[in-house]
């Protein structure tokens, strides 16, 4: 085929950026119109699709490039989403190691738009997303969604509050556009990770807070009491419990790997979430799934508030661009079934395999 009919918005071949962008949607848009035409009304139609790549302004917030275009040229075809289907398509060894590449790809499911479908305000459409998106947010996650997918997994459930109206109008009666909806969606998934925090203890509350603004570099001690004060917590009770340290004048939290090896979490008397997520880090790091499971083993259900933490802090990460902390909280994540299949005492999974394999063979001879 020539390559000047494949449908890629490459800016070399168009000129510019924005001819490239023109060239795609035009393309994708006629895709979905003829996929529109031949749909049948009985049953949906569903969609493979994965990009990652999200720009950041400070008028339109978080959005996504490729996304926006693609699903402008959907809903210009005539359909609606009505769900998604996160689906698994990558190999998770690199993923953990590496960077930060997506695990998942996501199926749309689509109808066509009713024609006599309504007009929201930009009001209502907020109002239905913030009512909406924690549930399906919740879901994500006990799928074990990871992090570096969250957020594009989240799009078909905003979506299926946007498509299904003829219009969004902002204020001044002009329509929302596409862009506009996804950092709007982003704004309320980031919003709902937020609100999860009041499942976190005080000390962990402070932890996060403090991150965002210095990560793990340090801080004026002044700044951290007064923190400490607003959060119900203490800096020397936090020094105490061995997640910062404070000295001559100045506050640091301690990186994973400067966390003390001997901690038991049965017998400290101040545990939190913070350090349980960063001790699990630790020991992945350094010593892989099995060792971490033993903490997760003497933790039982009070582990699972460290996923939920886990996805809090990638988010914080990428939106300040600390790629490397980013990769952590999202391998942990990634390993997180197989390190609780561990601490259930279940064979690890590539052991499992191998047995089934042999599952109803004589093997005497």
């Amino acid at each position: 085929m020539p390559k000047k009919e494949e449908l890629v918005a490459f800016a070399y071949r168009h000129g510019n950026k924005d001819a490239a962008k023109e060239f795609f949607l035009g393309g994708m848009t006629q895709a979905m119109h003829r996929l529109a035409e031949q749909a049948h009304p009985a049953f949906p139609v569903t969609i493979y699709y994965a990009f990652r790549q999200s720009e950041t302004s400070d008028d339109e917030g978080t959005s996504s490039t490729g996304w926006e275009t693609f699903l402008d040229a959907v809903i210009r075809a005539g359909f609606a989403l009505t769900g998604t289907w996160p689906m698994r398509t990558e190999q998770t060894a690199a993923l953990k190691t590496t960077r930060n590449a997506l695990a998942s790809s996501i199926i749309l499911v689509c109808r066509p738009r009713a024609t006599d479908a309504p007009t929201a305000t930009r009001r209502e459409f907020v109002a239905a997303l913030k009512a909406e998106l924690p549930v399906a947010l919740a879901h994500l996650q006990r799928g074990n969604i990871t992090p570096v997918d969250l957020a594009q997994a989240a799009i078909g459930p905003g979506m299926a509050v946007y498509t299904p109206c003829a219009n969004v109008l902002d204020a001044e009666g002009k329509p929302l556009t596409v862009r506009e909806a996804l950092a709007l969606i982003n704004q309320t998934l980031d919003e709902a990770l937020a609100e999860q925090e009041g499942d976190f203890d005080a000390d962990s509350r402070w932890a996060l807070t403090w991150f965002e603004q210095s990560g793990f570099a340090e801080g004026e001690y002044g700044v951290a009491e007064q923190l400490s004060k607003s959060k119900n917590t203490s800096v020397a009770g936090m020094v105490e419990a061995g997640i910062l340290e404070s000295k001559r004048g100045k506050v640091r939290l301690f990186k994973p790997a400067e966390l003390r090896a001997n901690w038991d979490p049965i017998a400290g008397a101040r545990r939190n979430d913070w350090e349980v997520v960063h001790h699990l880090i630790r020991l992945l790091e350094a010593a892989g799934e099995s060792i971490a499971a033993e903490l997760v083993a003497k933790l039982g259900t009070k582990a699972e508030t460290a996923r939920e933490l886990a996805y809090r802090l990638y988010t914080i990460c990428e939106r300040k661009k600390r790629a490397h902390d980013a990769l952590a909280y999202n391998a942990l994540v990634q390993s997180w079934p197989e390190i609780v299949r561990l601490a259930q005492g279940e064979p690890p999974l590539k052991v499992r395999e191998n047995a089934d394999l042999f599952e109803g063979v004589d093997t005497e001879g």
